[in-house]
């Protein structure tokens, strides 16, 4: 199945502690189907110095479930993802707006 996130891509948390909030989809792992978003579903992790750390408590952003998230469309609103063909080429566009998210 198609990737509808990727990474790079703007998206904001529909439900969660972190609701309403956006950010970058710094990873995505399909076959869990999470999302790890820069600056978004922070927990402190204890760490062990090492010789390229410094270690201690430090906050680190954790997955949150792909149905948990919606993209930005040019808007600015939550969008669903569809999938459409633009010549030969498969292209996702935003719902909302009908505009192509990746060119």
């Amino acid at each position: 199945m198609a990737a509808k996130l990727k990474k790079g891509d703007t998206v904001v948390v529909l439900t969660g502690k972190d609701k309403g909030q956006q950010g970058t989809i710094v990873s995505v792992d399909p076959k869990s189907g999470k999302a790890v978003v820069d600056g978004l579903n922070m927990a402190i992790r204890h760490t062990r110095q090492s010789a390229n750390s410094q270690g201690g408590r430090l906050p680190k952003a954790l997955p949150i479930d792909l149905s948990n998230l919606a993209i930005v469309d040019k808007n600015g609103k939550p969008s669903r993802v569809g999938f459409r063909m633009e010549g030969d080429k498969k292209v996702r566009f935003a719902k909302t707006t009908g505009d192509v998210i990746d060119a």
